[in-house]
């Protein structure tokens, strides 16, 4: 029945407008527009590989990329040898050459296993983010969580007591995010825009405190390690590094995993998740601090490495399409074969000498987003 309310007809319109824009993806016709849909309108429904396809494939590439990239380095090993100090250490081999067993347990095996669960991690909080906040370009150190986790890192660093700098790296994280929910809520509701403001006004005060304090007592050779870590390094990693930064993939990435449905919701914007029943706010701020949870984990083992979080959710939404139930698995199965490979590049390519991770996926992922906004992917993000 017609509206009698003098507003009806205007109160009518931002509703159909809004369904128009939410299906145009669908249609192929500009978001907003009145014109029927013609049958050549119509795009054919993309056919996508299945999710237990994609899995199996990521799951096998990432078994190889583990037992590769642990064979390689100054000392030459082969994936035999690899296999057997493994599963010597698991009960089922016998003795090994203590060489072999130092080179692959203690070395090469613990920084190969963090750089998958920081690269898995990355790319499945950067999926997140980019869901819950409608942009993107938003990564997992939006809200200043790695400038937070590098004002800690650098803090114990330039005073000696490196055995901190995980626990300071996360306390650090976890400060910004504070600070940035605090300064969100500052005059008015929180919105994903004035989080995203307060992220950016927090990284900039947490990292002019860095600068300052790298300028007034850092010395000699403590610039190079402040240095290495702040670009992003997997150097000195040990088990240690494994359990946490897997602890977190595993408990955090579980969660996120299990509300992707939510996150799909979101993508629609607030009214129409709040349509679903969903509780918007509670719902983001909780998904966003478990994000920062997970991200402070990584960046407490990894130092800032960035553009996994960026690159990897769009390059990955080509095969699995937007759905997060397909989306966060593969893309942190992606995730951790990328970042295992940049980190073998960053210890090999220059040896004797090192390289920052952070370099290597710099260099890897600007032009891998050139190449997909080049190809139109970018075309929904305006």
């Amino acid at each position: 029945m017609p509206s009698n309310h003098p507003g009806g007809r205007a109160a009518e319109e931002p509703t159909d407008r809004r369904a128009a824009d939410a299906t145009a993806p669908l249609t192929g016709r500009p978001a907003g527009s009145s014109r029927p849909a013609r049958d050549d309108d119509r795009a054919a429904p993309v056919r996508r590989p299945s999710l237990a396809l994609l899995l199996g494939l990521g799951g096998a590439a990432l078994v190889v990329s583990l037992l590769v990239a642990v064979t390689i380095g100054p000392a030459d090993l082969g994936v035999g040898e690899v296999a057997r100090v493994v599963g010597h250490h698991l009960g089922l081999v016998g003795d090994v050459p203590p060489l072999h067993d130092a080179i692959v347990w203690d070395l090469r095996l613990p920084r190969v296993l963090t750089a998958a669960a920081v690269g898995a991690g990355l790319a499945a909080a950067g999926a997140v983010m980019q869901s819950l906040t409608r942009n993107p370009l938003a990564d997992p150190y939006l809200l200043g969580l790695s400038s937070g986790a590098s004002l800690g890192a650098v803090a114990v660093l330039v005073l000696g007591v490196a055995v901190l700098l995980p626990v300071a790296a996360f306390v650090g994280a976890i400060a910004a995010l504070v600070a940035t929910l605090a300064l969100a809520r500052t005059g008015g509701a929180v919105t994903p825009t004035r989080a995203v403001l307060a992220g950016l006004a927090v990284s900039q005060l947490a990292a002019a405190a860095t600068s300052f304090v790298i300028f007034w007592t850092a010395t000699g050779d403590s610039y190079r390690e402040i240095l290495s870590w702040l670009m992003g390094s997997l150097a000195g990693t040990t088990w240690s590094s494994v359990a946490i930064a897997g602890g977190a993939l595993l408990v955090v990435g579980s969660v996120l995993v299990a509300t992707a449905t939510r996150l799909d919701a979101f993508t629609f914007g607030d009214t129409a998740a709040a349509a679903l029943g969903i509780d918007v706010d509670r719902t983001r701020w909780t998904l966003m601090t478990l994000v920062a949870l997970l991200t402070g984990a990584l960046v407490a083992v990894s130092g800032a490495i960035g553009f996994v979080g960026l690159v990897l959710p769009h390059a990955v939404s080509v095969l699995t399409g937007p759905a997060h139930r397909r989306l966060l698995p593969v893309a942190a199965v992606t995730g951790g074969v990328f970042l295992i490979w940049a980190d073998t590049l960053a210890r090999t390519v220059f040896a004797p000498r090192e390289i920052p991770v952070g370099i290597v996926t710099a260099l890897v992922g600007v032009p891998v987003f050139a190449l997909i906004l080049r190809r139109g992917r970018g075309a929904a993000w305006s």
